[in-house]
């Protein structure tokens, strides 16, 4: 079998009415990430193996675990397979206690519940900014975004998110099995020191529906907007409301429902 990393080739039988075909198919490919900082595990989430550095960055980000990047040393991929070791600088006070979550991410499951956006809030203050984003660039955002998925077209099988600018320009666009890692693999890749990229002032776009935690990591990263082509979830509502973001949902040609936050569109 070949392997790419993104996707993987394996035999399947086809059948189309009485037809049977041998042949082989692209599937996307999912394999375990352990993420331990300072010698701690703190999680372990599934994902497409690709992109594991910005992977890594972005959880740290908008898992509250670190307030910036420069308050990581380095992060080694390379010691042992499917582990990243994640090393602070020594000033960095992480309570371990309160990340004993050990997070099994599966490929569609988030965080969700009162508690966690109590304390999401204690460390993401409400957004004030004066965005504004023309509704002509948030329509265009999913073909956009589709049209730029490359293994999407080959397996089917990934979700995908991307990181727009205000005038629609598509900054960065990340794919993965989780629809929560490829929103950490989009920051933890706009945060870098050559992104030069002003999240507050950019917009996300994701594929498949909207979850508490893709709006929690939006708010994290300082993004005021997100859209998604399908529906979002009661308490992604709720949450986007108390978060001063702009919450946008069934995008279909040019219809699309915002759900919070309308002013920030033209």
């Amino acid at each position: 079998m070949a392997n790419n990393q993104r996707a993987q080739e394996v035999e399947i039988t086809r059948y189309r009415g009485d037809d049977i075909e041998e042949l082989l198919d692209s599937v996307a490919v999912e394999e375990p990430l352990q993420i331990t900082v300072d010698g701690t595990p703190i999680a372990v989430v599934m994902r497409t193996v690709a992109d594991d550095n910005d992977l890594v960055l972005g959880f740290l980000i908008t898992e509250g675990i670190v307030k910036s990047l420069k308050d990581i040393t380095r992060i080694d991929l390379e010691q042992k397979k499917n582990h990243a070791l994640v090393f602070l600088q020594d000033d960095v006070v992480v309570d371990m206690g309160s990340l004993q979550r050990n997070i099994y991410s599966a490929s569609s499951c988030g965080i969700c519940g009162k508690a966690s956006i109590e304390e999401v809030f204690l460390k993401a203050p409400r957004l004030e900014d004066e965005m504004v984003v023309s509704r002509l660039n948030i329509i265009q955002a999913p073909d956009r975004l589709r049209d730029a998925q490359q293994t999407f077209d080959t397996t089917g099988g990934l979700h995908a998110a991307g990181l727009f600018s205000d005038s629609g320009e598509l900054l960065i666009l990340r794919e993965d099995v989780g629809r929560h890692n490829a929103i950490d693999k989009v920051i933890g890749s706009a945060l870098k020191n050559d992104a030069n990229i002003d999240l507050s002032q950019c917009f996300l776009q994701v594929s498949g529906r909207v979850s508490f935690e893709v709006v929690q990591k939006a708010l994290m990263a300082g993004i005021p907007i997100v859209a998604a082509i399908s529906a979002p979830t009661s308490l992604a509502v709720t949450f986007a409301l108390e978060s001063g973001m702009t919450l946008i949902g069934f995008m279909r040609g040019k219809k699309m429902n915002v759900y919070t936050g309308g002013q920030r569109i033209s």
